[in-house]
């Protein structure tokens, strides 16, 4: 009877992983990845009937999903979630704002930020300070004279014009956001300024044009890891010109991390400069 249970769970096991990985438009390599982890998980859905189903019908959060991929050298640092297609919807746009959520008990930046962006959002870049936070697992190290960390934004410097700490528009306001705690975490310099600013450009663009946008980035922690594993960052204009939904890997070409702390070594990473 346990064997037959066990087979079962098992096969239900595979099946959410395989939906799981075309849902969030796997290359092979990192399906396998996704499976290892599940395989790891196995015995624990078997502890009551009640857990496994809650695991076969739901197949976890979209971000324990994502925190459980591994990076494999040289592969795309950015991969499609939901066919590159958002799950925000339009209509809840109503007020130009941010709903900054809080910190958890680690200090981290680990549930997704939602902020409903219009054209007078877009800063100046011209007006920004030097950022002074240390967001958690911010161990800083440099490649020649380059730094290989970031205090990576969530919601974007360029995008959080007039956006207060407490997520109200405020006119008085010129600059974006700089060092709210709670919009920050660390981040590689390539997937910041290579990968994620090709996403922030196109908000930018379309906020330019006049549109209205909803945009949600999330950092993607793994258990108590204090470095995040990447960022999913979706976003949807009202018309639905713009739309996407993308996954990336806190990753660094020449580094690899040890994401419960922060801390870095050089290795042979590779990572190609491509996006979506």
């Amino acid at each position: 009877m346990k064997r037959r249970r066990k087979k079962r769970t098992t096969s239900l096991l595979v099946l959410a992983v395989i939906l799981i990985g075309g849902w969030l438009g796997l290359k092979p390599g990192q399906a396998q990845n996704l499976w290892q982890t599940a395989q790891a998980l196995i015995p624990t859905t078997q502890s009551s009937n009640t857990t496994t189903n809650s695991t076969t019908n739901q197949a976890s959060t979209a971000a324990s999903q994502l925190a459980a991929l591994n990076y494999t050298s040289g592969q795309s640092a950015v991969i499609a979630v939901n066919n590159n297609k958002a799950t925000l919807t339009a209509n809840s746009w109503k007020t130009n704002h941010v709903e900054y959520a809080n910190l958890d008990q680690l200090n981290r930046t680990s549930t997704a930020n939602t902020a409903y962006l219009e054209q007078r959002n877009v800063a100046d870049d011209s007006l920004r300070v030097s950022q002074t936070v240390q967001p958690t697992g911010w161990h800083q190290k440099f490649a020649g004279r380059q730094a290989i960390l970031n205090r990576g934004h969530l919601v974007a410097y360029s995008i959080s014009k007039g956006i207060s700490t407490s997520g109200n528009y405020d006119p008085s306001l010129q600059s974006g956001d700089q060092n709210n705690l709670k919009n920050l975490f660390t981040q590689t310099a390539f997937s910041n300024q290579r990968l994620q600013t090709v996403y922030e450009a196109k908000i930018r663009t379309a906020l330019r044009a006049g549109k209205k946008v909803i945009y949600q980035p999330h950092a993607i922690f793994r258990g108590n890891e204090l470095m995040p594993r990447g960022v999913q960052l979706q976003a949807l204009s009202t018309d639905g010109s713009l739309n996407f939904n993308v996954y990336i890997f806190n990753v660094q070409p020449g580094f690899t991390f040890n994401y419960r702390d922060g801390r870095s070594q050089t290795s042979n990473m590779q990572v190609p400069d491509t996006t979506l």
